[in-house]
């Protein structure tokens, strides 16, 4: 199944090869045409940073706006996910890696 056109992040990364998963995440982003990844929880900052760096490597035909929430509760995420896009279609997915 594939992804909807919002994505959150919730942090921490929990799987052993944490950054390969990331980038098979982004990867998986891009095929799916995702259109925002929130990513949140401690240390969003950076992980939106690597995001953004897997994103640009992908190429020059490649985007996703990504966004950090360092300081925001999953569900405050969750409604600005919602008003990002409003297909009426599709909530955003939680993603946990």
């Amino acid at each position: 199944m594939s992804f909807p056109p919002t994505v959150i992040l919730q942090l921490p990364l929990s799987t052993p090869d944490r950054f390969e998963a990331l980038q098979a995440f982004v990867k998986r982003s891009l095929e799916d045409k995702v259109e925002l990844i929130a990513v949140v929880g401690e240390g969003c900052g950076v992980i939106e940073d690597r995001i953004d760096s897997y994103i640009v490597m992908s190429g020059p035909d490649c985007f996703i706006t990504t966004t950090s929430h360092p300081k925001e509760t999953l569900e405050d995420v969750l409604d600005f996910a919602r008003v990002w896009h409003r297909d009426g279609r599709s909530e955003p997915e939680v993603v946990k890696l």
